[in-house]
């Protein structure tokens, strides 16, 4: 049941207001002493010529009179009406909503119809796959599950750096310091050692640049050699980036480089030209941005060459052309905002309508705590570091807390990799993170841990009561056990995580996901030690068990969209 719909409906029926204009003004209190739903009753004053207080009294009881079931309480309190949910129709609501749904509890169909791009990750070629890539992968897998659970038509993308003058520059090092052998033993590691003696080099000698900007426009021309070098490099990245991919349950349904699109510049720069919107500056063809309050987007180079704005201009075109989409998703750092908003712009400008469903999704950087990281000279922290650092840690605790746990490496890989998904999901995405091995690696507190123990713990819950699977509880329960205040708080939450998951689509916010998972755990631990769940009145115990299952199965489901497992022991 939609119990604001239900409440706008009882309001419309007293005041003869179109039902959807009072669903806007309801409310629900941070104190539920002051009611479960609110409504404020000051917009009424000048058109009743009364004060607020009194037409919240004259209006609850009216209210009162068509008082569903599903009410337990009406009570004017000064100008709001509060209305208070009859805990047990509520709690048994929601349970049967949850056992019915499943594992689709909290999908919808609002996205029936709807094309939804989500390009992430995005790894660049020969560079490591470092704590950056692993965040925006980490985000950008979130989104994309969310707007699937919401019946979206989803298309995810890995748009691969695989391009530009750094191949030049790579290129040239191998030739003159590598050896295939080498690389081909330590693949990405031998490359971005390679990357960062060219720049060492190149400080000393700076005809090294000359030599890396030939390699390319020779790559340019279709110089085989170059060609060659270039994709054997991707080959070995690729395989580098697979593996972290599938460790992390990560697939796309797109992979594809910047270079798919080096044939499709020209295009963009002759549609700009004849629209009159490309203009000359000191050599370089621009569009001119400042009546937007930007700086001109640079479209080619002096020299005739193109650049980022111009090959992701070329990028979207492409992908409208192929997918016609409704949105289109990049995730990129905070740092990158000026460029998606002069880019976006640009197409905006060359007349297409659909440009309103480009969305940049930007999100906060991880930094060393004395700057940032840098592959030129080789500081970065690498993915597959902290990945194996956190299992490790786990391996740990399990080893001091559950010596006797089965497949100890399963869950220590299941819980490692949890704790770091759910630590970059926990804030809102667009906060900066100082990288701290110690905090990411901290499994007290407001955790992935902590949540994957209480789905842990309603799993222990209902083994022991001889219980496997959610449906053995349907229609098994009297939820007048479950109107005590730690139940009803369970069951709150439970009721409104479809919500959160609307909420985070809406905004690209997964953390609003994470979040509630959390308060749904911290609800179900509070009640689960002030309430013995398996007591002998089998009526009491099967209420408390049907309430652990729900909760079990929203957990598990929540966590599933952020990517995360959900082990059923720990």
């Amino acid at each position: 049941m939609n119990y604001k719909n239900e409440l706008a409906n009882l309001l419309s029926r007293c005041t003869s207001l179109p039902a959807d204009e009072l669903l806007q003004a309801i409310e629900t209190p941070q104190d539920q002493k002051m009611g479960h739903l609110a409504f404020p009753c000051f917009r009424f004053a000048k058109e009743m010529k009364k004060a607020p207080p009194v037409i919240a009294q004259e209006m609850s009881e009216k209210l009162k009179n068509e008082c569903p079931p599903w009410i337990e309480e009406i009570r004017a309190t000064g100008p709001y009406i509060n209305v208070f949910f009859d805990k047990a129709a509520f709690a048994a609501d929601t349970l049967e909503a949850v056992y019915k749904e499943s594992e689709a509890y909290g999908s919808s169909t609002q996205g029936a119809g709807q094309k939804v791009l989500v390009e992430y990750s995005s790894p660049n070629i020969a560079k490591d796959f470092h704590v950056g890539h692993f965040a925006n992968t980490v985000l950008g897998k979130a989104l994309d599950n969310i707007f699937r659970h919401l019946g979206y038509d989803v298309t995810s993308i890995n748009h691969l750096g695989d391009w530009g003058t750094q191949f030049g520059k790579l290129i040239t090092a191998y030739l003159k310091w590598g050896s295939k052998e080498e690389i081909e033993k330590t693949e990405i590691a031998g490359l971005v050692k390679l990357y960062v003696r060219f720049h060492e080099e190149a400080d000393n000698d700076p005809s090294l640049n000359d030599e890396a900007r030939s390699w390319v426009v020779k790559m340019e021309k279709g110089d085989e050699e170059g060609l060659a070098l270039w994709r054997w490099f991707i080959s070995l990245s690729l395989r580098e980036f697979d593996r972290i991919y599938k460790r992390l349950n990560v697939e796309f349904d797109l992979t594809r480089g910047e270079s798919y699109y080096t044939d499709k510049m020209e295009a963009v720069a002759k549609t700009l030209a004849d629209k009159g919107l490309m203009v000359e500056s000191e050599g370089a063809q621009i569009v001119d941005l400042e009546a937007y309050g930007m700086p001109p987007c640079l479209i080619l180079r002096s020299d005739g060459g193109t650049l980022y704005p111009t090959r992701d201009i070329a990028a979207a075109l492409d992908r409208y052309q192929t997918f016609k989409f409704d949105k289109c998703l990049y995730l990129t750092g905070n740092e990158q905002i000026l460029h998606f908003a002069q880019w976006m712009k640009v197409i905006e400008l060359m007349g297409n309508e659909w440009a309103k469903g480009l969305v940049h999704v930007s999100y906060g950087m991880y930094n060393f705590e004395d700057g940032k990281m840098s592959t030129r000279r080789g500081q970065v922290i690498k993915a597959e570091d902290v990945l194996n650092e956190a299992v490790a840690k786990t391996r740990e605790i399990i080893e001091e807390k559950n010596p006797n746990l089965s497949d100890k490496e399963t869950v220590a890989e299941q819980v490692g990799l949890g704790a770091l998904i759910f630590n970059k999901l926990y804030n809102s995405r667009v906060k900066d993170t100082v990288f701290n091995w110690k905090h990411i690696l901290n499994f007290d507190g407001e955790t992935g841990p902590y949540v994957q123990y209480a789905h842990a713990r309603c799993c222990s819950v209902l083994a022991k009561a001889g219980l496997s699977k959610d449906a053995d509880l349907i229609g098994s329960f009297d939820a007048k056990h479950l109107a005590d205040d730690e139940a009803f708080a369970v069951a709150r939450l439970l009721y409104d995580f479809p919500a959160s998951i609307v909420d985070a689509a809406s905004k690209y916010e997964p953390f609003l996901i994470a979040r509630h998972l959390m308060a749904i755990a911290q609800a179900y631990n509070a009640f689960y030690h002030k309430h013995i769940i398996l007591v002998d009145d089998q009526e009491v115990k099967n209420a408390r068990l049907a309430l652990t299952s729900a909760t079990r199965q929203v957990l598990r489901g929540g966590l599933k969209l952020l990517n995360i497992t959900a082990p059923e022991s720990m």
